[in-house]
């Protein structure tokens, strides 16, 4: 991988193996703050691994119920940081949106703080009118376990860092429509999110949400809000995004590991009728 990739930085590091210690060159993931603007005002400041920060921040306005469609987006480019050319900050002027900033505010507290109960957060997601997921999508449980393998090879960067979680996007199929690598999980959905939203692909209701890591509140969140209707973690759910996935009818699978994984919402789409 290129030294000028600007998600990966090289760094000298010390090896202690075998009583021996040797010193190479070593790559890690970068990680910098992204400022967000909006409407030429300040919105939010997000730490994210440098790339795809268009797409970051067109899917992170979506996610997050701020816009609900491309077209909301009049302008969308990246800005200048202390005047000295393009940097971590991406301007977006939108049409005909109303941003209550007080409101804003709230529930970006909600959605990351850890001590906001869990009734709160549901609530707010009914406020936000999210739709249903489609209910006749179904997927091969085969398929299913076939879909880590084909994650793992398409993530470039993690590969030679380690530190990096990922979304994938994966059709009825199993083919790999987009992926994308973040040291933040929900970046990396919003990311693919973004993607989806410039391309005029959304919603993704015949599509499949994969992400490396935990299946979260927040990510289960931003998956009905692109119109998936399964998301598959490697890693374990939390109790609140399997709640609200099943009030909202969306597949929730989890510890999907070689050929074993676990259905905590929407099995109907799945393994329902295989059930004894």
């Amino acid at each position: 991988m290129p030294s000028h990739n600007p998600s990966v930085n090289i760094t000298q590091v010390v090896e202690w193996q075998d009583g021996q210690p040797r010193r190479f060159e070593d790559y890690l993931v970068a990680e910098e703050p992204l400022e967000i603007r909006v409407n030429h005002s300040p919105l939010t400041v997000t730490m994210r691994t440098p790339g795809h920060d268009l797409e970051l921040a067109a899917g992170f306005l979506l996610t997050e119920g701020l816009i609900e469609a491309a077209s909301q987006i009049s302008a969308l480019r990246e800005g200048t940081a202390n005047g000295n050319g393009p940097g971590n900050l991406v301007e977006i002027e939108l049409n005909g949106v109303r941003l209550d900033r007080e409101q804003l505010q709230r529930n970006f507290f909600a959605g990351s703080s850890c001590g906001i109960c869990g009734k709160a957060s549901i609530d707010a997601v009914r406020l936000r009118g999210l739709k249903r997921p489609d209910p006749n999508f179904n997927i091969d449980p085969k398929l299913v376990c076939s879909l880590p393998e084909k994650l793992r090879a398409a993530q470039a960067i993690f590969g030679r860092t380690g530190g990096l979680h990922a979304a994938a996007v994966f059709d009825q199929t199993g083919e790999l429509l987009a992926i994308r690598e973040d040291v933040g999980r929900h970046n990396a959905v919003d990311k693919v999110v973004g993607w989806a939203l410039l391309a005029g692909k959304l919603p993704l209701s015949d599509c499949i949400l994969m992400v490396s890591g935990r299946g979260g509140f927040e990510i289960v969140q931003k998956a009905l809000a692109a119109g998936f209707p399964v998301v598959i973690s490697v890693s374990a759910p939390s109790s609140l995004a399997v709640q609200l996935a099943r009030e909202m009818g969306l597949t929730l699978i989890g510890f999907l590991r070689d050929r074993r994984f676990v259905v905590y919402a929407g099995e109907n789409r799945c393994v329902a009728h295989r059930l004894r």
